[in-house]
């Protein structure tokens, strides 16, 4: 972990190659899991978003329906390099559930999730069940600030001024926290916007 684990680079163009190519391996990785009926690839976060600061470790999300074993999930991603994450802290955000968000009445168990890490190629991958709201969450946010410019720069204001408030902290589960006010605030802009203009 870096002296600033939540420090910010200008955006990479090489992390959007990087991404596809994790991608390509990690679906041939967990194609044919006995069950899974559905399985969805993307490329989330910062760095999936051109011209917005971002760590330099990329997020993946993968949705899978239902959600194989974290066994099987583990034998599969592991001879990529990737091992499932703990966290930082008992109570690192986003490790093995999300806090529920948005107004759809789901089960408890769609927040469920696990995080799997590879530091060999900076990547992270996110597993979430695909019916989870979080996992469409994550997408549309991610094309809502692509499609609108002051809205990125807000976000990276924001970030900005939280990696420098974090500087010198262990890890970046205080930076991670803190962005959860810009989603709050968004969450039904970018949730309508989507609704409109992005398929479900």
């Amino acid at each position: 972990m870096p002296k600033n684990a939540a420090e910010l680079h200008p955006h990479d163009p090489a992390w959007l190659t990087r991404a596809s190519g994790q991608l390509e391996a990690i679906a041939r990785a967990l194609t044919g899991i006995p069950g899974v009926d559905v399985a969805i690839y993307d490329h989330i976060g910062s760095t999936s978003v051109p011209g917005l600061r971002a760590k330099p470790f990329i997020d993946l999300q993968v949705r899978l329906l239902p959600m194989p074993d974290v066994r099987e999930l583990s034998d599969r991603l592991g001879p990529l390099g990737y091992a499932q994450a703990h966290g930082s802290r008992p109570d690192s955000p986003g490790v093995y559930r999300d806090v529920p968000r948005g107004d759809e009445a789901v089960p408890d168990e769609v927040w469920d999730k696990s995080i799997f890490t590879n530091d060999d190629v900076q990547a992270i991958v996110h597993i979430r069940r695909a019916d989870s709201p979080w996992g469409r969450y994550t997408v549309w946010f991610r094309d809502w600030v692509r499609a609108h410019p002051q809205e990125r720069e807000r976000y990276e204001d924001l970030k900005v001024r939280l990696s420098e408030a974090n500087a010198g902290k262990p890890d970046y589960d205080d930076y991670t926290r803190a962005k959860t006010v810009f989603f709050d605030e968004v969450q039904d802009a970018f949730t309508s916007w989507a609704r409109k203009n992005h398929p479900v």
